[in-house]
């Protein structure tokens, strides 16, 4: 074949898995050296224990501090219905934290608005339980025993550790490669509140769970609940997971998996422990009553979510109808009534059930992005752009960058618009991927440079061939390349040459260059290509 490549310059070279293993151990290594000779190690204050210590306290504080708020808007944001059923879990949480081993950390604790059976701890501090575990406990010793165990992950410095281990391995400060789940907004996000969505769903290894476990039934016990109360939760959590509860199993479970032995481990701590501490049933079932009277609202909210998802507006209408009935006070219900609206393209009603939502709660990002979206839609576009940029400023998501990009686009403003569909691009979610292809579309005729890549090689006749290649989600065309070299008098030249037909997404496409025949591959190096056009081929 005439235009096989013998070799591509430029390659790009991997390390392989087992040497980065050993420089990975070696780097351990070093580390702990250091640990020994110089300041950099500290005694864990939860356990005791001298480690290595990369990520000081202060870091941890402002970690937490700028992840707490996107953490708890792209779950669901706080629970604003009862107020005084979050100062009541507040309550529980400084009664813990007082008596833990490091009392001095900013503490806050937040309810959120989420069906999920769920709590996680950022470092520093700041934890948040999700109304729909709030429902599952049976006492508030249950109660403290999750937010005991929570406030150990955070005393402790598990979440900093995952980050150190990080650094360790990948020489970064910020282990931002953890996988998020899938949620109704953790994937939209981009920017910053992308690591909110690592530390909230990162997995603890066993042993920082068993220490969350032990330590955190100790602070219940100091704090004067019945300790046993974490064994009976344990009980629990393991009936439901063998049961295999999808609920369950996109919650707690994920992040926080229930085993027998971990059962047995809290048994044996809670038989060393005073059992003469309070459950409080009373005061919880009390706290919890207007949660528990909506419950049936906010299942039928959830069923109407899913019901939109398919299509099924009627469905989803009659059902978010029975959820407003049960919660008149809940926003997400008008919003979702609004999203119902949307779909069928009834902008106006949309906007009223919008505004209905924001009243109740004006510091949720999606209630000002459907707003904005529904403004847009309408032809107020100052109100559109207003909202999406409150929305942002809750919440960084793809979809509210990529809404504004085509604002900005669609009144001629194509530098702000490129702006904003770079940012949204960062996203892998639809709206991400829409903005890709609108910057792309853009951009690429102007800087065809920066989208399609070229690399050098040589056919069996050791003549010079481009492999140009597409890397992105939109076929182009008529793409020219111009060619620095030099001839055999050592003098500049140039020359143009063009690719023919079209390359697709993911593919690429050999030309000639027609230079050679090249003795020494060495030679490629002095051989410059550029793209200097290319087209859309849409």
């Amino acid at each position: 074949m005439t235009n096989q490549i013998i070799q591509i310059r430029a390659e790009r070279r991997t390390v392989p898995l087992a040497i980065k293993k050993v420089m990975a151990k070696k780097i351990f290594i070093l580390l702990l050296i250091a640990c020994i000779t110089f300041p950099g190690c500290a005694v864990n204050p939860v356990t005791g224990r001298q480690e290595l210590t990369l990520v000081s306290e202060s870091q941890e504080i402002k970690l937490g501090q700028e992840n707490y708020a996107p953490s708890r808007q792209m779950q669901g944001g706080d629970y604003t219905v009862d107020p005084e059923l979050t100062a009541y879990v507040k309550s529980v949480g400084r009664r813990l934290a007082a008596v833990s081993d490091r009392p001095n950390l900013p503490y806050d604790f937040a309810v959120l608005n989420n069906s999920v059976p769920n709590a996680w701890a950022l470092p520093g501090g700041k934890i948040a339980v999700n109304r729909g575990l709030l429902l599952e406990l049976k006492n508030e010793a249950e109660l403290a025993a999750v937010l005991g165990h929570e406030i150990v992950h955070a005393a402790a410095r598990h979440g900093a550790k995952s980050m150190e281990r990080g650094m360790l391995l990948q020489g970064v400060i910020l282990a931002t490669g953890i996988a998020a789940r899938d949620s109704d907004y953790v994937n939209f996000v981009v920017g910053g509140a992308q690591i909110a969505a690592g530390l909230i769903y990162q997995k603890y290894s066993r042993e920082a769970e068993r220490e969350a476990d032990y330590y955190g039934m100790l602070s219940m016990s100091r704090a004067g609940y019945d300790p046993r109360a974490a064994v009976s939760l344990q009980e629990v959590f393991v009936r439901l997971s063998e049961a295999r509860n999808p609920n369950w199993l996109e919650g707690l479970f994920a992040s926080h998996p229930p085993s027998r032995e971990r059962v047995e481990d809290n048994r044996a701590t809670a038989s060393t422990l005073p059992a003469k501490g309070k459950l409080n049933t009373e005061q919880y079932q009390l706290k919890i009553a207007r949660l528990k009277a909506s419950k049936l609202g906010y299942k039928a909210h959830d069923e109407g979510r899913k019901a939109l998802s398919k299509g099924k507006t009627g469905q989803a209408l009659t059902l978010v109808k029975k959820a407003i009935k049960i919660e008149p006070g809940e926003a997400t219900f008008y919003a979702l009534k609004g999203d119902i609206h949307s779909k069928q393209r009834r902008y106006k009603d949309a906007l009223k059930e919008y505004n209905k939502a924001l009243e109740l709660n004006d510091r949720f990002f999606y209630f000002f992005l459907r707003r904005g979206q529904a403004k847009e839609k309408l032809g107020d576009i100052q109100g559109a752009r207003r909202d999406l940029e409150n929305s942002i400023s809750l919440l960084p998501t793809a979809t509210a960058y990529n809404s504004l990009g085509n604002l900005y686009l669609a009144e001629g403003n194509r530098q702000k618009a490129a702006q904003y569909f770079k940012t949204a691009a960062g996203s892998k979610s639809e709206p991400g991927r829409q903005a890709l292809r609108s910057l792309i579309r853009m951009d690429l005729p102007e800087n065809p440079g920066n989208y399609l890549k070229v690399r050098l090689g040589l056919n069996n006749r050791r003549y010079v061939i481009a492999q140009v290649s597409n890397p992105n989600p939109l076929p182009v065309r008529n793409v020219q390349l111009r060619i620095l070299y030099r001839d055999s008098q050592n003098q500049l030249r140039q020359a143009i040459r063009n690719v023919g037909g079209i390359i697709a997404p993911g593919k690429a496409a050999l030309t000639s260059l027609g230079l050679g025949p090249i003795s020494d591959t060495n030679a490629l190096k002095n051989i410059r290509v550029q793209v200097i056009r290319a087209r859309i081929a849409e």
